[in-house]
């Protein structure tokens, strides 16, 4: 049934009042392929170490289109002339971004689909969402992908410094608190401007953009990296890998029909037909919380000690150091571990295991965020920054860690 009344103005705790600007854009959002965010967290299982961190991606997609107006009202008081097709490009590029991320946002990519990034997927929602609209997503789509012919549309979706960006900073430091994230995202967007078609910040924004690069350093070791969220999503990834193993085996396991899909299948980009989509749309949060509930109780020792301790957040030991952990450490650990359960090596390597993370705030190379000085000069945020740190945040940083259980005697 659909409603009588239009929903048209949202209430943000970020920003206050979001006004969704039209009709088109509004049914987008009715969509159930874009209802579907309100079930997928926009932070995976980061609430395990930040209790606040239950925000969603239709949250953090509605605030995108709230920065991307007020980017387009600043660009356009400047002289930028954007039409209003475009503008309405954007906005729906913008809202759609984000489509295709799936349960716990970024473990599916690593276990249910094999090697298909959520941009992918997104695109083909947008790709259906156009058939099903009337081929009016056209120019959204070409934004999306970077093929219009006006760059620094492209840049405010996909850069160093997008609306992304912008948004999930921010409201991913409101949601953990860690105010460190806490970026001043309206006053970046009053410095844009646009020089040769390109996304450049006017000098006066320099610090602004020096606050957003280290923020976003220090979210990335204090909340995005933090060491129990890491374990988790391992932990998640291996859930999923093993209820594939056990299936492939053929024992019978509980799950909802579009998560059994895709554990029964092994799906790859050449399988993603419009009935994987459709599968891959029912998918949220609440099927893989559901399915470990019940897993929990598998007969199957790695299974079920891997949901109980995602559930009952009774996680693994994680030590994270700057050197890559010797193969006699892991191989002491999972041999205890062998020992005490008299477990297999294979089972062992799913509770004992090791790999890296790795901080990158800036990439020199690609779409740098340029600064428009007052003479008209153009340079690098690196070249022009007093702030010796700048450096420092475009080499990247790798860590290694550890995972192994805290094994009572």
């Amino acid at each position: 049934m659909a409603s009588q009344t239009k929903l048209k103005i949202l209430n943000d705790p970020i920003y206050g009042f979001i006004t969704i600007p039209n009709e088109r854009i509004f049914r987008i959002i009715e969509h159930p392929y874009f209802q579907r965010l309100r079930r997928i967290s926009q932070m995976g299982l980061s609430y395990l170490v930040y209790p606040g961190a239950h925000h969603t991606r239709f949250h953090h997609a509605l605030g995108c289109v709230h920065l991307m107006q007020k980017a387009m009202r600043v660009l356009r008081y400047k002289g930028v002339e954007i039409s209003e097709n475009e503008e309405e490009a954007l906005l729906i590029a913008i809202l759609m971004h984000d489509i295709g991320h799936g349960p716990f946002s970024h473990a599916m990519e690593h276990s249910l689909v094999e090697g298909v990034d959520h941009e992918t997927i997104s695109l083909l929602f947008m790709e259906e969402m156009n058939s099903k609209f009337n081929q009016s997503l056209t120019l959204a789509i070409k934004i999306f992908k970077g093929t219009y012919d006006r760059k620094f549309m492209n840049q405010l979706i996909s850069s160093q410094m997008d609306m992304d960006r912008l948004d999930y900073l921010k409201r991913d430091s409101f949601y953990t608190g860690a105010v460190e994230g806490n970026i001043n995202s309206e006053r970046l967007i009053t410095m844009l401007n646009v020089v040769n078609d390109e996304l450049v910040v006017e000098e006066k924004g320099i610090y602004s953009v020096e606050k957003f690069l280290i923020g976003r350093r220090l979210m990335y070791w204090q909340v995005y990296l933090h060491k129990t969220s890491l374990v988790a999503e391992q932990l998640l990834i291996r859930v999923l890998k093993r209820a594939k193993e056990l299936i492939e085996k053929g024992e019978k396991l509980n799950a909802s029909g579009s998560l059994m899909y895709f554990l029964e299948n092994k799906i790859s980009r050449d399988d993603f037909d419009s009935k994987t989509l459709e599968m891959f749309s029912r998918l949220d949060d609440n099927d893989v919380i559901s399915a470990m509930k019940d897993w929990m109780y598998s007969d199957d020792f790695v299974l079920s000690n891997l949901c109980e301790m995602i559930i009952n957040r009774n996680l693994l030991k994680v030590k994270i150091k700057k050197n890559r952990p010797s193969r006699e450490k892991l191989e002491k650990r999972s041999l205890a571990l062998q020992k005490k359960y008299n477990i297999t090596e294979k089972e062992a390597s799913y509770f004992v295991f090791e790999g890296e993370i790795a901080n990158l705030a800036y990439k020199k190379e690609k779409d740098n965020i340029n600064i428009l000085h007052k003479n008209g000069k153009i340079n690098d945020v690196v070249k022009v920054s007093d702030q010796f740190n700048l450096k420092a945040l475009t080499n990247t940083v790798t860590k290694y860690y550890m995972c192994y259980p805290k094994v009572k005697d």
